[in-house]
């Protein structure tokens, strides 16, 4: 026996009429797919070679923050920042160390994350 639109609860039917990207909660600042691709490609290699050991990703109301430790129990070595509010001005996205001196600032991830991307160099 199935069930048709009018038998099902109000609930089922608001589940089902919502769609699967709205998962995030509204009001939220968050990373798109590509920013996170991005920015776990550059986690992975720095896993890869020792580095970093652990990561927090962080959505609140007015950004949404990225951190890296070398260990779990630490404050994060570098926090990967993005505040739209600030995409006008100075760029949205910044590159922010332990100490919270701000590394880099821009309006591109690619170009902010090169702050702490070390490309192998032939010497």
């Amino acid at each position: 026996m199935s069930l048709t639109s009018e038998d099902a609860e109000p609930s089922e039917q608001r589940a089902a009429a919502r769609p699967a990207a709205a998962n995030a909660q509204p009001g939220r600042v968050t990373f798109n797919r590509l920013e996170l691709h991005r920015i776990l490609n550059l986690y992975g290699r720095m896993v890869a070679d020792g580095e970093w050991r652990d990561y927090a990703i962080d959505f609140l109301k007015d950004r949404a923050v990225f951190s890296v430790y070398r260990r779990a129990s630490e404050v994060p070595i570098y926090r990967i920042e993005k505040d739209p509010r600030l995409a006008r001005k100075q760029g949205m996205y910044s590159v922010i160390s332990a100490t919270g001196l701000i590394l880099r600032r821009g309006h591109e991830l690619e170009r902010v994350l090169l702050a702490i991307d070390r490309k192998l160099a032939v010497v």
